[in-house]
């Protein structure tokens, strides 16, 4: 392949390993500029950006490089002030045009609307449904058509790469669509929480306040991101009760339920609880199936039902994984001229679909637990009797034995030389209790994802 092809194979690959942000941030504008004896010069558009990747993403570039072609031997960076990109990206490309090449690497996700921060991509059109998100989908239909009079707040909730932020998102577009006049806005915590914050360092909160009380539709992404931080509480209740009280609709996303989400005040989870509560589930095979027919349709491939159904049936979790499965073969489509056989998709993916299963040890564990409780590591060793500290010093001795098979003697040593009844107390109070209570077997599973994703 060329130099041109060679770059794009890259990207292609690079995108999965690291996020969309730094992924736009670090290698836009980027291109090889030669490639001659093994030595590969890659163009940047600054020294900073330079600086970057020769020190922070040199190894993966080059690993990456070396398994597309064997004969590079060594890879420089320089400098040019001028944009190179691979291939010319249209400023704003239709929707069904942004996977219309899978090797050019465009950057349709940060191209968002300036005034609502939506991301004109993520449409109901897209939304592939299916019985693992039928009711918050149903539910977000039904705000559509009357904007702050139903379901409010919408509070959707699932475990990672699930499809929150493209239902909540899609909820902002079409109703702006609908409805022009009215004032959307879309926002991550961190963002919600960055702005309380510079706004109290600067004395203006009055003027942050008044923003948002002109807003029509609120959306907040990841609002578990809120708990502990009790002046970003403070104030986002009252930005809260001000858009409530006038019927003005509010959409949040977490990746837990309210009851479930520590350190969130009381009077802030009442009022989470008071609208529409709706879980995305894991899709089933059926569904996944389908989000591959659909995403290969948008992209213009057209992959065997063997090719389809390899993939739905051993990458189960996660629609985000499913998507990149799906542009690896793309991708490998486009830079060889013919379709992927099943023998060739396995080899493919076998990195995705085989990859090791990820092992924790008891520190991590106990880590985890603490921070989702968000609880210092020293509360849940120590021997306080506190109601909010017991039960997540159980949980915590429960996945050890669950998950880590260490032994009771062992826990009780590791939980400040408690002795050995006490682990199992522990563990048969919560094996016992999540025969009954779902909302706590919920909790546990969003814990060992976090435990694993480390």
């Amino acid at each position: 392949m060329d130099k041109n092809e060679l770059w794009q194979a890259l990207l292609a690959q690079i995108q999965f390993n690291i996020s969309k942000a730094n992924f736009a941030t670090w290698f836009r504008n980027t291109g090889i500029i030669s490639k001659e004896d093994g030595s590969v010069m890659v163009s940047v558009p600054n020294n900073f950006s330079k600086e970057w990747l020769e020190n922070k993403y040199n190894k993966l570039i080059f690993k990456i490089l070396r398994s597309l072609d064997d004969g590079v031997r060594e890879i420089k960076y320089n400098v040019t002030h001028t944009e190179t990109k691979p291939r010319e990206i249209p400023s704003s490309p239709p929707l069904n045009d942004v996977y219309n090449n899978s090797a050019q690497m465009d950057f349709a996700e940060l191209k968002v609307d300036k005034e609502t921060n939506l991301n004109p991509r993520y449409t109901f059109n897209n939304f592939i449904v299916g019985p693992f998100n039928e009711l918050p989908q149903a539910a977000a239909l039904a705000i559509v058509r009357t904007p702050g009079l139903i379901y409010n707040p919408l509070f959707v909730y699932g475990g990672v790469g699930l499809g929150k932020t493209h239902l909540i998102q899609a909820i902002g577009n079409e109703i702006a669509k609908k409805f022009p006049e009215k004032k959307i806005k879309y926002l991550s915590s961190e963002k919600l929480t960055s702005g309380i914050v510079s706004s109290i360092q600067n004395h203006s909160i009055d003027k942050l306040k008044l923003l948002y009380k002109d807003l029509d539709v609120l959306i907040v992404d990841d609002i578990q991101f809120i708990a502990g931080k009790e002046k970003t509480q403070e104030e986002f209740f009252h930005i809260f009760n001000g858009l409530y009280e006038k019927n003005k609709q509010i959409i949040l996303s977490s990746d837990r339920p309210p009851k479930a989400i520590a350190s969130l005040q009381e009077r802030l989870k009442s009022r989470f609880e008071g609208g529409m509560i709706a879980d995305i589930s894991l899709p089933e095979l059926e569904t996944r199936i389908a989000i591959l027919k659909i995403k290969s349709q948008e992209k213009k491939l057209n992959f065997p039902d063997e090719i389809i159904e390899y993939v739905a049936q051993n990458i189960q979790r996660n629609v985000r994984e499913l998507e990149g499965a799906l542009n690896r073969l793309s991708a490998y489509q486009t830079l060889n001229n013919r379709v992927p056989d099943i023998e060739t998709t396995k080899t493919l993916l076998k990195n995705v679909i085989f990859s090791p299963k990820k092992t924790t040890n008891p520190d991590n564990v106990i880590k985890t637990v603490a921070c989702f409780y968000d609880l210092k590591e020293n509360d849940i060793l120590n021997t306080s009797r506190r109601k909010e500290i017991v039960k997540p010093r159980q949980i915590a001795m429960f996945i050890l034995r669950e998950e880590l098979k260490s032994s009771f003697p062992f826990i009780g040593r590791k939980f400040g030389g408690k002795d050995h009844t006490t682990a199992i107390h522990a563990h048969n109070k919560i094996a016992k209790e999540l025969e009954k209570d779902e909302n706590l077997a919920e909790e546990i599973n969003l814990i060992k994802e976090q435990i694993y994703s480390i």
